[in-house]
């Protein structure tokens, strides 16, 4: 169970507000969450054990909940504001859903998921985070993690490789456009930034957020790994066929079936 703020906070209006922010940085987000759990109504039985991979608040968690009611599922994330909206939010999913605290980048974070093996793992918007090293090291304990016939789906922003410079250059240039401040505006959705401001101002949020900040304060952003690394990693982590099912310029859904 994570550390919960008190006060007077609606959780659900936070988490609302959180997914409405995030599709002005991924337009297609409600598409590739459909692809994504498209991908485990076919590859797995009704009943299976997932992991949401640096969760957030559980926005994956709790669509795929929605959809299949039997279930279960593992949120960790490292964020201690992020757990409590989505578990202020989401509460445990009716037994269903259980919150871990836990950071990718120490080694034994696999061992405080309570769960040896598991079906499915999945990530959106999140492992771009990690270093080169870290995401090797955390694909190769996914290896070992998920059971032969299981499968990872990750939902992110991979890069192409430095082979295509110039096709990198153009969808990057069109995210820049899309992710500027004028762009959000003109689409009456807030940004990131303005998200946090206003959290900011919810008093019983000021442990949390201050907690939150030592956190980030030790942490350095990476180069995000591009998708030839993933892909790579993936299949020297035991996956046996990796391969793209969605994208939308650098946004992909990635699958690796073990």
């Amino acid at each position: 169970m994570t550390a919960k703020a008190t006060g007077d906070i609606d959780w659900q209006v936070w988490l609302e507000r959180w997914d409405a922010q995030q599709t002005g940085y991924v337009p297609h987000r409600e598409e590739r969450f459909r692809v994504m759990l498209d991908v485990l109504e076919s590859l797995l039985p009704d009943e299976f054990v997932a992991v949401d991979l640096a969760s957030g608040p559980g926005s994956i968690s709790q669509r795929l909940l929605e959809r299949f009611p039997r279930a279960r599922c593992i949120a960790i994330d490292m964020d201690p504001v992020m757990l409590a909206i989505g578990e202020g939010a989401l509460g445990d999913g009716g037994g269903r859903l259980r919150w871990v605290r836990g950071d990718l980048a120490d080694r034994d974070w696999v061992t405080q998921l309570g769960e040896t093996v598991v079906d499915a793992v999945l990530s959106t918007t999140a492992l771009h985070w990690l270093s080169a090293p870290d995401l090797v090291r955390v694909y190769r304990q996914l290896g070992e993690l998920v059971r032969p016939g299981g499968v990872f789906v990750n939902g992110d922003n991979m890069d192409f490789g430095p082979d295509v410079p110039t096709v990198q250059q153009l969808v990057a240039g069109r995210r820049e456009r899309e992710w500027s401040d004028e762009a959000f505006a003109a689409r009456g959705i807030e940004t990131a930034e303005q998200w946090w401001a206003e959290l900011e101002r919810e008093p019983a949020m000021t442990a949390l957020i201050a907690e939150r900040t030592r956190i980030l304060a030790a942490k350095e952003r990476p180069i995000p790994a591009n998708y030839d690394l993933h892909v790579g990693a993936l299949r020297d982590a035991g996956f046996r066929e990796v391969a793209t099912v969605w994208q939308s310029g650098t946004d992909r859904v990635l699958v690796a079936i073990r």
